[in-house]
């Protein structure tokens, strides 16, 4: 039982103990939730906070953590650093939009631009109608067939990887290479150096193993070379994270100059560098001046390499390519058996076909070409200062000094647009609020794109106003 008592304290909201159930933060959350919908818990409310929560309750601080963060998920709160956590406005009209307009303009998920699942579908027919498919629905080699793994170094080339089939394994996609990579090659308490904004799923599967991940500061170029130099010299790091072509959030591409600075510092260092490279597609076949060298070519014996095709070809199959150089072998293969994170065999077979056929890089072209109309709605809407003229399925757009990314969030959910604001993907408290990621590719047409993208510039501008008035 709490050691104080609670019986004359004023708290903002009491949730009623005898109806929590397990799991208690679930149990809270619905609670929370029902209080605020209702109109019980008017907006701004300020909520106690949490260890007070726990103590009246005589829970684990974490479960209300848990509580109070789904509960931001879904709208409802907002947090503001050094005051706490308020009640959400516009909840209420946030619902009604919602059921008026039957959804919301997505563009805070990354969509690909599915209208080439019919180029798909249509060469799963092709591979579903040969008499050796039956095979595909067998146990089956479980790093890949010979033909899968030929595919995939065609496919690796073409990016600038360059590598034997021996060192080319198969996952079902770049989030299990992830997993594959970090069990084998890491240990828990090693420190892996990743930019100041990194990508969530990154940062949550390094949490679960007990990985340290040590934040370093970025430019317009992506990671500071003086900030890796000293993280080396004052943290011991083991590894680098990097995304450097069009990294998720930031949606930058890492020039010739800047890899080339970071890759001495890995060398001098006997750093691993984990190359999440899914958006290298746009790179090769979206510009006309040579792509920058991928960190696999540059550091060979010092490099993994992740091809993912979620982006470039199907975001359903879950395939990726892991490239590696020949002393990782052993472990990353007993890493990925041990665990069973191989690809389904049927969506290796429908990969490696388009590949092959040369479908694969139709589907690729037209992306781009869909990417650059979008690009351009987007630069008339937002004028940008990008220079480099690569079509980008996403934006990272600075936010005024008056308007957080969790606000900025909340107003564009009432006004019917999802984003994704950068204290998602924020390594440290330092500017954490002061961006938001847009997806372009997202909105199911041009048009919900344009309107997604006015409503978005328009919330700008009345917090600009209101600001200064």
């Amino acid at each position: 039982m709490p050691v104080n008592s609670f019986e004359d304290y004023p708290m903002s909201w009491r949730p009623q103990k005898s109806r929590l159930e397990k799991p208690y933060y679930i149990s809270i959350a619905a609670s929370l939730e029902a209080d605020i919908l209702s109109g019980k818990l008017p907006a701004d409310t300020k909520l106690p906070p949490q260890r007070e929560l726990a103590d009246f309750l005589d829970l684990n601080l974490s479960t209300i953590t848990r509580a109070y963060k789904l509960c931001e998920l879904k709208g409802l709160l907002y947090a503001v650093t050094g005051r706490g956590t308020f009640v959400s406005p516009g909840t209420s009209a946030k619902n009604t939009f919602m059921e008026k307009e039957g959804g919301i303009i997505e563009m805070g998920m990354i969509k690909p631009f599915y209208e080439s699942n019919y180029a798909i579908q249509s060469t799963a027919r092709l591979v579903l109608e040969r008499d050796e498919s039956i095979r595909l629905f067998e146990y089956s080699s479980p790093l890949g067939t010979k033909r899968q793994i030929s595919a995939a170094r065609k496919w690796l080339r073409r990016i600038g990887v360059n590598t034997g089939e021996e060192n080319i394994l198969l996952s079902a996609g770049a989030q299990n290479a992830l997993s594959v990579i970090l069990i084998s090659l890491f240990k828990a308490g090693d420190k892996i150096a990743v930019d100041t904004f990194t990508y969530t799923n990154f940062k949550e599967l390094a949490n679960f193993l007990h990985i340290q991940l040590i934040a370093v500061p970025s430019d317009r170029d992506g990671m500071s070379p003086d900030g890796l130099m000293a993280a080396c010299r004052n943290t011991g790091i083991n590894g680098v994270y990097l995304m450097p072509t069009c990294s998720n959030p930031t949606s930058i591409f890492m020039p010739q100059p800047r890899r080339l600075e970071l890759a001495e510092i890995i060398r001098q260092f006997h750093l691993l560098v984990i190359e999440d490279d899914i958006y290298s597609f746009l790179s090769a076949y979206g510009r006309t001046a040579p792509a920058a060298e991928p960190f696999f070519s540059l550091l060979p014996e010092q490099a993994v390499h992740i091809c993912s095709i979620s982006k470039s070809l199907c975001a359903g199959l879950r395939v990726a390519f892991l490239a590696f150089p020949d002393r990782y072998r052993e472990l990353l293969v007993s890493g990925m058996l041990g665990i069973n994170l191989k690809t389904v065999s049927l969506n290796s077979e429908i990969i490696a076909e388009l590949i092959e056929s040369g479908e694969a890089e139709n589907i690729v072209r037209q992306k781009i070409l869909s990417a650059r109309k979008r690009n351009q709605i987007f630069r008339t809407i937002f004028p940008s200062s990008e220079t480099d003229n690569i079509e980008r399925f996403f934006h990272w757009l600075p936010l005024p000094a008056h308007l957080t990314s969790e606000e900025l969030e909340l107003l564009a959910l009432q006004k019917g647009i999802h984003v994704l604001g950068s204290h998602r993907f924020a390594m440290q408290n330092e500017n954490r609020s002061s961006y938001v990621r847009v997806s372009i590719a997202s909105p199911d047409t041009e048009d919900d794109l344009r309107k997604g993208l006015l409503l978005l510039k328009n919330i700008f501008e009345e917090k600009q106003m209101n600001f200064f008035v």
